[in-house]
């Protein structure tokens, strides 16, 4: 033999294949979750932009919860309660935080904890 042979054996290529075959597995099971967050981002500037002036909060969660739709955010995902506006002086910001549970593999779950803030465009009212 004039040279010696260098390359990955097959026992270092399963492992490789494992390693990848995992990575690529929790990406197919996050990549949705982060999909539909991009979803409620996008809803919520829309909603931001649009002008709230004369909206009480059950108005902008119903349309919030209504652009979110076209978006495919799923309706168990976030509930009415983790839709809130906070008030800063005359400033307001439409608040999202919820928590997602994806199941990973046997008894183990990801959770992933999503929040944001949009500012709002006008006064709303109580």
């Amino acid at each position: 033999m004039k040279g010696r042979q260098s390359g990955v054996t097959l026992v270092g290529f399963i492992i490789i294949l494992a390693v990848v075959g995992f990575f690529a597995y929790a990406a197919m099971k996050l990549v949705p979750a982060y999909t539909e967050f991009m979803g409620v981002q996008k809803a919520m500037s829309q909603i931001g932009a649009g002008g709230t002036a004369g909206k009480t909060l059950d108005d902008i969660r119903r349309e919030l919860m209504f652009k979110m739709n076209f978006q495919y955010v799923d309706d168990a995902t976030i509930k009415p309660k983790d839709i809130t506006v906070q008030r800063q002086g005359n400033a307001a910001t439409l608040h999202v935080q919820y928590d997602k549970i994806i199941p990973f593999m046997y008894n183990i779950s990801l959770l992933l904890h999503f929040e944001t803030s949009k500012p709002l465009a006008g006064d709303i009212t109580q």
